[in-house]
C-alpha cells in the first residue's frame, strides 16, 4: 500500500486539511508549509490520484498529449503519430491544451495522474510542474524542451540542421537580404531555427538587419502582420524566411494584397511543410520535419518505460529540404 494523505500530514507536521489544500493548491496555505507538504510527498512517493484519493493506482491505459493549441496544421500529424501507435497498443489518447497554464485541465491530468504517461509540447507549463510530476512508473516525453530528470525524455526534429538548410539554399540562389519571421520566443524549435539562420548568414559574411527580423508567433495572422510591417517600411529584402509554414501562408497573403509577386519580386521559403505547403501555387518551398515520426518515437518510448525497459534520454530526427516554386535564383 502506497503513502496516503495522512502519511504526508504526519510527516510534514501539519493537520490532514491543511496537507490536501496544499497538494491541490487551494486555501490559504503559506508558502513555507506548502513547501513543507511537497517536501514530504516527494519523501514518501506519494502518488495523487484524481478518481480515487489514497487509493493505490491502477492502469489508466491512457496517454495524454498536452499542447499549447489544438489547433493549426502542424499538430494534426504529430496527433496521428500518436493516435495510431497509442491505439495499436490497447492505449487510448487525451490530447489537452494547456491554455490556462498552472490551472489547466491538462496539468491536473499530470499532477493527479489521471495518465499512464504524458507527452508534451506547451511552453506555458512550468518546469517545476513537470518536475514534480515526473516519476517512476509515470514517464514524461518533452517535444520543445529539455529537462533533466531520470523519468523525463526529450524527442526532437533537428531544428538548427533545418534553419541552415533554408537559408543555405537562399543564398545559394543569389539573395543576400534574407529577412527572419520568428515564432515565440519561448519556443525551443524557434530559437533552434533562428540558430540555423544566423550560422549560415555568419558563414556567408552577410548581415543580419534588425529592421527585417521580426515576430509572427508561428501564426498565420502573425505571419501577416509581420510581412505588412515590412512593407510599410518600404525597403523589402530579397527573400524571407518564416520560422514555420502558418506564417509564410499569411505572409503570401499580405505580399499578394500589395501587389508584389512570389518568387518574381521576393522569395519565401517555410519551415514544417504541412499539407497546404503543397498546394499553394506555386507550391511553397520549406523544411520539411517528421512530426508523425516525432510524435510516434514519443508514444514509443512511454511503453517502453511503462514495461521497464531502458529508454536514452535525447532522441533527435533529421529534417530536410523541399524544393517547390516560392524561391527563385537571382544569379547573375
Amino acid at each position: 500500500m502506497g503513502a496516503t494523505i495522512k502519511d504526508v500530514a504526519a510527516l510534514a507536521g501539519v493537520a490532514v486539511s491543511t496537507a490536501s489544500y496544499a497538494l491541490n493548491g487551494i486555501g490559504r496555505v503559506s508558502t513555507k508549509t506548502r513547501d513543507k507538504v511537497l517536501d514530504a510527498a516527494r519523501q514518501l512517493n506519494y502518488q495523487k490520484n484524481g478518481i480515487a484519493s489514497d487509493l493505490k493506482r491502477s492502469r489508466t491505459n491512457t496517454i495524454a498529449l498536452l499542447l499549447s493549441d489544438l489547433s493549426g496544421p502542424y499538430y494534426s500529424s504529430l496527433i496521428k503519430g500518436v493516435q495510431e501507435v497509442s491505439l495499436n497498443n490497447g492505449y487510448d489518447l487525451i490530447a489537452c491544451s494547456s491554455i490556462g497554464g498552472d490551472s489547466s485541465t491538462a496539468v491536473k491530468f499530470i499532477k493527479e495522474k489521471r495518465v499512464d504517461g504524458a507527452i508534451i509540447l506547451a511552453h506555458n507549463i512550468p518546469d517545476r510542474t513537470i518536475m514534480e510530476s515526473a516519476r517512476e512508473g509515470f514517464p514524461i516525453v518533452m517535444l520543445d524542451r529539455r529537462l533533466e530528470h531520470e523519468s523525463v525524455c526529450y524527442v526532437e526534429a533537428d531544428h538548427e540542421k533545418g534553419g541552415l538548410l533554408a537559408t543555405n539554399y537562399l543564398i545559394e540562389n543569389g539573395h543576400r537580404r534574407i529577412a527572419f519571421v520568428s515564432g515565440p520566443a519561448s519556443s525551443k524549435h524557434n530559437k533552434d531555427r533562428y540558430n540555423g539562420f544566423t550560422r549560415a548568414m555568419n558563414d556567408h559574411g552577410l548581415t543580419i538587419e534588425p529592421r527585417w527580423n521580426l515576430i509572427g508567433n508561428f501564426t498565420e495572422e502573425g505571419g501577416y502582420r509581420a510581412v505588412k510591417l515590412m512593407i510599410a517600411q518600404g525597403d523589402l529584402p530579397e527573400a524571407v524566411f518564416f520560422a514555420n509554414d502558418e506564417m509564410a501562408l499569411g505572409g503570401i497573403t499580405a505580399l499578394q494584397e500589395a501587389g508584389i509577386r512570389v518568387p518574381e519580386d521576393i522569395s519565401v521559403i517555410g519551415f514544417d511543410d504541412i499539407v497546404q505547403a503543397r498546394f499553394l501555387n506555386p507550391g511553397l518551398t520549406t523544411v520539411r520535419q517528421p512530426d508523425y515520426e516525432v510524435g510516434a518515437l514519443a508514444v514509443h518510448l512511454i511503453f517502453q518505460i511503462l514495461k521497464g525497459e531502458s529508454v536514452a534520454q535525447h532522441y533527435t530526427l533529421d529534417t530536410e529540404l523541399v524544393i517547390r516554386g516560392t524561391v527563385r535564383s537571382i544569379q547573375k
